[in-house]
């Protein structure tokens, strides 16, 4: 399976979602490749401390410009790729779109971010002009932890408007367990927070059902 996690926004907490469902299967024996097509390095990064740590094995890549090829290839060698791409609409997403099983798009429940959706869903549909079976899924990522914030309830309403982005059923939400789980090579799994832990598990088994 391919996973893309890409959008055209940057500031979403994509590297953060890729590296903790990276850990997520990692932990339940899965030999996960992650594909770093960001030229920011976030995620590469993060697995060199990981290495560092002893923790259970991450494998890396990385791969600018065209990522088609590689990720197919990748594909044929390990039973997941995830593939974190940067924040903006480049040949990086497009050409990984292309090559993708399902994609996760991170946005924050913020005016700026939605407003990337109209043109990003005509982007999805032309992916799907060349890769049909591709499955593109919105997460709200960052979103406020204050309960009486109602921005997430007003980004899925309009969310629905799209004809090829669907909405993931959970939330990720703005906690500092993230930044200091990126920083120390971990995923949230790892670690005691368990709303954390929560979160990714539950869009982990979204997207991986069975495991």
């Amino acid at each position: 399976m391919i996973l893309l996690i890409g959008g055209e926004k940057g500031g979403t907490g994509k590297s953060t979602i890729a590296t903790n469902l990276a850990v997520f299967l990692a932990l339940r024996g899965v030999d996960v490749m992650l594909l770093d097509a960001d030229p920011q390095g976030t995620a590469s990064k993060w697995v060199e401390r990981r290495n560092g740590a002893e923790a259970a094995a991450v494998h890396c890549a990385q791969k600018t410009g065209d990522v088609y090829a590689t990720a197919m290839d990748l594909a044929k060698r390990y039973q997941v790729v995830i593939i974190d791409a940067g924040g903006r609409d480049s040949r990086e997403l497009r050409t990984a779109m292309v090559a993708a099983d399902r994609m996760i798009i991170p946005l924050k429940a913020s005016q700026a971010d939605l407003e990337t959706l109209p043109h990003l869903d005509e982007v999805v549909g032309l992916a799907k002009g060349m890769n049909p079976s591709l499955v593109a899924t919105a997460i709200l990522s960052m979103a406020p932890t204050n309960p009486i914030i109602n921005e997430v309830a007003e980004a899925r309403d309009l969310l629905v408007q799209f004809e090829e982005i669907g909405l993931a059923n959970g939330v990720v939400r703005e906690r500092k367990i993230y930044r200091d789980a990126m920083y120390a090579g971990r995923g949230v799994v790892e670690m005691g927070n368990g709303k954390a832990k929560a979160e990714i598990q539950l869009l982990a088994q979204e997207l991986f059902p069975g495991l």
